[in-house]
């Protein structure tokens, strides 16, 4: 799910490298047709989903909803990697199915959270993380028999680390996409700016790692080699080191618990890399974040507004219609106009998501801009 994006197209990469190992039952993706076809013609998937055109049947694959697609008999494994809320039916679909759920997109769990969890539970599924920070903290809890003390995950600052908040007022989504360490998807890039993803990825570990907010801290650390730390109640710090590559987590994930050798994979060399350093993050810069934990840990609908409001205000700076300064106002605004649910359903999640763009979207005169 999310072929032609950054994760998707680096999931590809590795099912690439091992084609004795893997084959692509399914492909969706937005709308990036030209490059949906050429992964048609290479790796023949006998279905597709796509928003873009093109014709059911081209490559001999057939249009199959995706619901139906991540459920299929001869699915063993779902990437998600799609961007946003959009992404939330299906990972449902793959989980009720029984399926092992690669997930890489954030806002699937930050909105959906403890039922996401139970429906894995529920149907004998299971939920490897792949983003990069979630990936690191399970791959240090691997084999651990004691609960984690505390989770640290590390954030490169983003693109406007170095500045002041008043200072940001007129950059440009050009500048903000100018991340320093990794290259990334435009959404996911701009909420490394804000470090509205970090806030994703608090009430992301939340879940995955059942383990209260509370012991849950971040840190900045500019050189992104340390994806995340876990400490133990005897002192111990364990730390996953690693380049600056989704490749490895992906990997990680489509072979666990095995681990295999990719020469196309990049590798971090310990006398070379430098300094590693660490830092207190500055809570003016990142107004995105405080406000995100504060709904966020609320529960009940209010994540999935979140996720939506803030999908819709990144498309709304990307666009130019808004300033980056804007971003926490434009998503609070939306907030405060949310009456919460406590106990939602899935389909109140789902609801509320959609609510959630399309109610910021429809102030701004702007109700197109997002899919």
């Amino acid at each position: 799910m999310g072929s032609t994006g950054s994760v998707g197209t680096q999931a590809l990469n590795i099912i690439r490298a091992f084609p004795d190992r893997f084959e692509v039952v399914g492909l969706c993706n937005g709308s990036n047709t030209p490059l949906l076809k050429r992964q048609i013609d290479e790796f023949k998937p006998r279905y597709i989903n796509t928003l873009g055109d093109i014709d059911s049947g081209y490559g001999g694959s057939l249009t199959l909803p995706v619901e139906e697609m991540v459920a299929l008999s001869e699915v063993d494994f779902v990437v998600a990697a799609t961007v946003g809320c959009a992404g939330m039916s299906s990972a449902f679909a793959a989980l009720e199915a029984g399926k092992t759920l690669g997930l890489a997109n954030k806002e699937v769990i930050v909105m959906s959270g403890n039922l996401l969890i139970e429906a894995a539970r529920r149907n004998n599924g299971v939920i490897i993380p792949i983003d990069s920070e979630p990936s690191a903290i399970w791959q240090c809890l691997e084999g651990e028999v004691s609960e984690p003390e505390r989770l640290i995950i590390t954030a490169s600052g983003g693109a406007f680390r170095d500045r002041t908040w008043s200072s940001l007022h007129d950059v440009t989504p050009q500048q903000a996409l100018q991340h320093p360490t990794w290259d990334m998807g435009d959404k996911i890039t701009i909420d490394s700016a804000t470090l509205m993803n970090k806030a994703f990825e608090v009430i992301e570990s939340r879940w995955l790692f059942d383990i209260p907010f509370e012991r849950i801290d971040v840190t900045i650390h500019r050189q992104s080699i340390v994806h995340s730390m876990v400490e133990f109640s005897d002192g111990s710090l364990k730390a996953q080191l690693g380049p600056t590559s989704m490749g490895q987590p992906i990997q990680h994930a489509l072979f666990f618990p095995q681990r295999q050798p990719n020469k196309n994979l990049p590798k971090l060399d310990a006398v070379t890399m430098g300094p590693l350093t660490f830092e207190r993050m500055d809570e003016a810069l990142y107004p995105c974040f405080q406000l995100a934990l504060e709904y966020g840990t609320q529960g009940g609908t209010y994540p999935a507004v979140l996720a939506g409001a803030d999908e819709a205000a990144v498309a709304l700076f990307l666009n130019g219609y808004i300033k980056f300064t804007q971003i926490p106002e434009v998503v609070l605004e939306t907030l405060s106009k949310h009456e919460n649910t406590s106990e939602p359903s899935v389909e109140d999640i789902g609801n509320s998501a959609r609510w959630g763009i399309e109610s910021t979207l429809a102030r701004h005169k702007k109700p197109t801009i997002v899919n």
